[in-house]
């Protein structure tokens, strides 16, 4: 089953969590705090994420060398040390440092690709739900052709054609993500366009834009929320796979995927080279999921 059918039907499942119109009754602290007190599995979550994200944010002071410096020196012993924790790669670089440094590259890339797809697809599920007709066919249909191919293949195409940058990675991942957040959008809109206070806020004479963002739109937020954390973890595999595949971010900036490909021929013989920043992508990816998990079972139950 591909990614795409399993997002499908779960944009109908999400329906269930908006039925209620949302109402504010807690802080957002308080309510991440109930969350985690809630849900292990989503505490589990969120410290593998803050612990990246600290990384992200200190590296300059966290990191024990820069991450492009190279001594070749250490590859007469390029295994974990007291003075490189994680073993040293091809070049004699630092293993540690080079993670640390691209927890940047993932954190920075990742949630900008995450969040253009999301209001990409926001607008266009609340405007296909809302207006429906020919709008919503075109914009459905649009969204069927992009979700036919696999994402890869778009990825490698628009990428060799316009060339591998932090703004066509983002852009390629945010275009073709769109479509299943659309779905999910409009699968709450069609629930919820022709309740009462939808109504009530047509016979005050409010615009469609209006209704879309403030009636609609925060029905949207739990499913939303949770898709986007799904949908972090899949960009972190996305970028990570684009970068072994040489149309990631380009060098020398520290990249999983990057790390992944430069050492990979070098698996049988020094494999902690390629093993570490392969944990990393994962550990991520099981982050976001986790955390995912548990704000869905929050919703649910709640």
């Amino acid at each position: 089953m591909t990614e795409a059918t399993r997002d499908i039907p779960a944009a109908a499942a999400y329906v269930e969590v908006a039925r209620a119109r949302p109402r504010i009754k807690l802080g957002a602290l308080a309510r991440v705090w109930n969350l985690l007190s809630y849900s292990p599995i989503a505490t589990v979550g969120a410290a593998i994420i803050l612990f990246w994200c600290v990384c992200a944010i200190f590296a300059p002071w966290v990191a024990p060398y820069p991450p492009n410096k190279i001594d070749s020196a250490l590859l007469a012993y390029p295994y974990p040390t007291s003075q490189h924790w994680l073993g040293v790669d091809h070049l004699g670089r630092d293993i540690a440092s080079r993670l640390i440094w691209g927890a940047r590259t993932v954190l920075i890339v990742a949630p900008i690709a995450v969040l253009t797809a999301a209001a990409l697809g926001t607008f266009l599920g609340l405007l296909s739900g809302y207006r429906g007709g020919a709008a919503d066919a075109v914009i459905m249909r649009v969204g069927d052709t992009l979700l036919a191919f696999p994402k890869i293949i778009l990825y490698l195409i628009i990428i060799a054609k316009f060339g591998a940058s932090a703004f066509n990675i983002v852009a390629v991942i945010g275009v073709t993500n769109a479509p299943i957040i659309a779905r999910i959008v409009r699968a709450v809109t069609l629930d919820v366009k022709n309740r009462d206070y939808v109504a009530a806020a047509r016979m005050r004479g409010e615009s469609p834009l209006y209704i879309m963002l403030v009636e609609i739109l925060p029905n949207a937020r739990g499913p939303l929320i949770v898709d986007l954390f799904l949908r972090l973890g899949y960009t972190t595999i996305a970028i990570g796979v684009l970068g072994f595949l040489g149309v990631g971010l380009p060098p020398p900036d520290p990249d999983w995927g990057g790390m992944i490909k430069e050492t990979y021929g070098m698996l049988f013989v020094w494999p902690h080279m390629t093993i570490i920043p392969s944990i990393a992508i994962s550990s991520l990816v099981i982050g976001c999921n986790f955390l995912a998990t548990g704000l869905r079972e929050s919703s649910v139950d709640g």
